[in-house]
């Protein structure tokens, strides 16, 4: 481990795809800040684990736990980032009654997940992913698949990722309609757009995408009783956050053909367990957390978590805080 004067801050970064001398690691040793990687703090040794939070100042995580226990240790923290939107990865809680505020990186990585909502819906439309391994095994096979044009789009939570989706949708001339309770009606007009139910969406959608925060309110959302509204074939997309949807329904109902299947790239529990429902089910295709995972995307995510660490521990407000009501821990 790096040694360095108590005097000068330290960055811990526990995002999986930041690396030691990357251009975030440069922005912050140019700024003069010690910069630490532990990718996966609960695979280290206890006694290496403590020293690294306890001297780090400011903390970019990644989607890996982050727990009151870690937070308890890091008596000199003043800043945590995520790398990404969604942060119930995070002890907020404990962070805001250690007055910490807990920051995101929202908008980067906008683009590259609504790109890859219409990449599961084609590889599951068109059976791509089967029709390639079967061919590679020796078969010749053409199966037929499903257009998108035509047919209807239910964007379940309309925010900045859902509008993307939504746009992208009328390029495959497909009908949108959406629920979200707080609905910018401005937009979904200007773009036709019908706000609905979430019960009348499920009943008429024939892709269903979820663009949601996970909390009380949407920890699953998607239950056996939602899937039983659906249409025998219709799809759902998830590139949120895996608790939205309950995986044991999800399974039960593809294998029973009450929906034509899934596509999903978050989970309840990641990395996903070798006894996860989800596994080997015809009609669920399955990926690792990657819809954001693209060049653009993590290098837009790391500068700006970089900057707000560096704006942060120069004295500035924190920038896009989650948890606005923490009374903000002075300076050591």
């Amino acid at each position: 481990m790096t040694s360095a004067p108590t005097s000068v801050p330290r960055v811990l970064i526990t995002t999986a795809f930041l690396r030691a001398g990357d251009a975030v690691s440069r922005a912050l040793e140019e700024a003069g800040y010690v910069v630490e990687h532990a990718p996966d703090l609960d695979l280290l040794a206890a006694d290496e684990r403590a020293a690294l939070l306890a001297e780090a100042d400011a903390l970019i995580a990644g989607t890996r736990p982050l727990t009151a226990e870690h937070l308890a240790a890091a008596g000199r923290l003043r800043i945590i980032v995520r790398t990404g939107v969604g942060y119930d990865n995070v002890d907020v809680a404990a962070a805001s009654r250690l007055g910490i505020p807990v920051c995101i990186t929202p908008g980067v990585n906008r683009q590259a997940v609504a790109e890859y909502v219409f990449a599961l819906a084609l590889a599951h439309s068109r059976h791509i992913v089967t029709n390639a391994t079967q061919l590679a095994a020796g078969e010749w096979r053409q199966p037929t698949g499903r257009e998108l044009a035509g047919r209807t789009l239910g964007v379940i939570g309309l925010g900045s990722i859902g509008k993307a989706v939504a746009d992208m949708a009328a390029a495959f001339k497909m009908k949108v309609i959406a629920h979200d309770p707080a609905l910018d009606r401005d937009y979904a007009e200007a773009n036709g757009i019908e706000s609905t139910s979430l019960s009348d969406l499920l009943v008429r959608a024939d892709v269903v995408t979820l663009h949601l925060f996970l909390d009380d309110t949407t920890r699953n959302l998607i239950d056996a009783r939602a899937l039983s509204a659906m249409k025998p074939d219709a799809l759902i997309i998830n590139t949120s956050r895996g608790g939205i949807v309950d995986e044991e329904a999800l399974a039960q109902a593809v294998r029973a053909g009450a929906i034509a299947g899934a596509a999903i790239d978050v989970f309840a529990e990641e990395p996903l367990p070798r006894e996860s429902p989800l596994r080997s089910v015809d009609g669920i295709l399955t990926t690792s957390h990657i819809a954001g995972a693209t060049q653009e995307a993590r290098a837009g995510s790391g500068a700006l978590a970089a900057d707000i660490v560096i704006s942060t521990l120069n004295g500035a407000a924190p920038k896009h805080v989650v948890n606005p009501g923490h009374a903000r821990r002075a300076a050591s």
